[in-house]
């Protein structure tokens, strides 16, 4: 069985991450989703349970993935799960060079490759961060989240 493990912080998930997901589900027998919490990310806006929520409402439509939380190394993960491979979304040639450093380290640490996937045109500007400033500020992201995650954070800055 090939199993692949898709790590990222999620916060939150949006329409690049999932399809990225989908392609990788398309490709491998089983695909493992990890949220973590990134320390260099500024601090979360979702909880990790409320992040692994929205993942799960968001990918009820695909059989063969599953979500986890992680708190290790994500070689740690890969290793504990059985993947062959770390799967890791790329947007633009900005995120190659840090992307390809870790899937570096992460090959030398453990020997697990990883695949990189590029976003479509449709989704290369998507980003968490854009995201959680645009709904902070009213505007509207429903174009670019599932249903799910436009809810949470509509709830989420309805008080601000």
């Amino acid at each position: 069985m090939r199993i692949a493990l898709i790590p990222g912080s999620f916060d939150p998930v949006h329409n690049g991450h999932l399809e990225v997901i989908e392609r990788a589900a398309r490709l491998f027998d089983e695909v493992v989703v990890a949220a973590l919490r990134n320390p260099q990310k500024s601090e979360a806006l979702f909880d990790d349970d409320e992040r692994r929520e929205m993942l799960e409402e968001a990918l009820t439509h695909l059989a063969n993935v599953r979500i986890v939380s992680m708190t290790t190394l994500v070689v740690n993960v890969a290793q504990e799960v059985g993947a062959s491979a770390i799967v890791k979304g790329l947007r633009a040639v900005s995120d190659f060079e840090n992307e390809l450093q870790m899937a570096q380290m992460n090959k030398q640490l453990s020997g697990v490759e990883t695949l990189f996937i590029p976003t479509s045109s449709a989704h290369s500007f998507i980003a968490s961060r854009l995201l959680r400033e645009v709904a902070r500020f009213g505007g509207d992201v429903t174009a670019f989240v599932p249903k799910v995650v436009a809810q949470r954070l509509e709830e989420k800055f309805a008080g601000e």
